[in-house]
């Protein structure tokens, strides 16, 4: 059993929650949130203990990991403590929105052999892990194109926008990820496009929300990453590899499978109405990898390494979208 500490108690931290008590090798012990009372909640409802600060997390061995699902700018101080407490880390992303602090942090837990791992939970997808393996088999031949689609169903709150770090790094990274992932390599340079169509208050943070984004590889392949955030039918997610010898997709999901034949149409059931609708088993999934890593000895993937990697991408897509040019992509 890992004895597991969360730190957040937002929205997300709701969802870990349930996760981590659901999850038959962990035994959730604690729980941490600058809001006392939204902790007090979470421990009330999933049986867990409220720390009443950060050092009772860290500071008297109750331990073996740390969820970090709190608020962005915590996440690498929360790393750090953990690394220094000898405790695991799973950690949502980014590691932090600054890369040269982010790469400070990655350091800071390598140096210390910190287990630790970010939690870009689409690599867990059932349907991305197939498109994976089958890439990897050599089935469809030597990756060419990679087409990716990214569409939310409506704008996030202004207030969010403002501290997300904008739709490359906040939206756009998830697949930036899911590229270097499924491809085995890592992109060598970015050229990104964007507009405010949706929402045209977004000038005033310097973001967009409607994007398309294209890595180059150093194989010559391409990967088109096409990003919105407003669809107005619903959250709409896909990904299609094209290879020397065929090509693999990962379908839309759609939040049911049954057809309604009328006279003169078809009607079939539509998407799903979030992105948290679409994904939400993914979390699951992300942790019992994580915890599975742990019990068993096994490589941790995605590593912080990864997560530094993807946000290095999206350092150079949010360069390209000022300067017009394609970016080199500095890892």
């Amino acid at each position: 059993m890992q004895r597991f500490a969360l730190i957040g108690a937002g929205f997300i931290g709701t969802v870990h929650a349930a996760n981590l008590t659901a999850n038959p090798n962990v035994d959730f012990k604690l729980v941490y949130d600058l809001d006392t009372k939204r902790a007090a909640t979470i421990a009330a409802s999933f049986g867990a203990a409220v720390a009443h600060s950060v050092g009772e997390v860290f500071d008297d061995g109750a331990i073996d990991a740390v969820f970090i699902a709190s608020s962005t700018d915590t996440h690498a101080e929360h790393v750090r403590r953990a690394a220094d407490a000898g405790v695991a880390a799973l950690c949502e992303k980014p590691i932090h929105l600054d890369l040269a602090q982010a790469t400070e942090t990655v350091a800071y837990a390598k140096e210390r052999n910190t287990l630790a791992m970010v939690d870009f939970n689409r690599r867990f997808d059932r349907d991305y892990a197939e498109l994976k393996r089958i890439v990897d088999s050599g089935e469809i031949g030597d990756v060419e194109l990679i087409q990716l689609s990214s569409r939310g169903p409506s704008m996030p709150p202004l207030e969010y926008i403002a501290v997300s770090g904008g739709q490359m790094r906040d939206q756009a990274v998830h697949f930036f990820d899911l590229a270097r992932w499924i491809s085995g390599a890592d992109p060598v340079e970015v050229f990104a496009t964007g507009s405010t169509l949706a929402e045209p208050r977004l000038a005033d943070y310097g973001d967009v929300d409607t994007s398309a984004v294209t890595l180059r590889l150093a194989s010559g392949a391409l990967v088109q990453i096409d990003c919105t955030r407003r669809t107005g039918y619903g959250y709409d997610e896909r990904i299609e590899v094209l290879g020397s010898r065929g090509m693999a997709e990962a379908r839309r999901h759609r939040n049911g499978n049954v057809s309604r034949y009328t006279a003169g149409k078809v009607t079939d059931d539509g998407l799903h109405p979030g992105w948290f609708e679409r994904v939400k088993p993914t979390y699951a999934a992300a942790l019992a990898a994580f915890v599975n890593a742990l019990e068993n000895g096994t490589p941790i993937s995605p590593s912080l390494e990864d997560g530094l990697k993807a946000q290095a991408i999206a350092e150079a897509a949010t360069r390209s979208l000022t300067s017009g040019r394609a970016e080199p992509i500095l890892y």
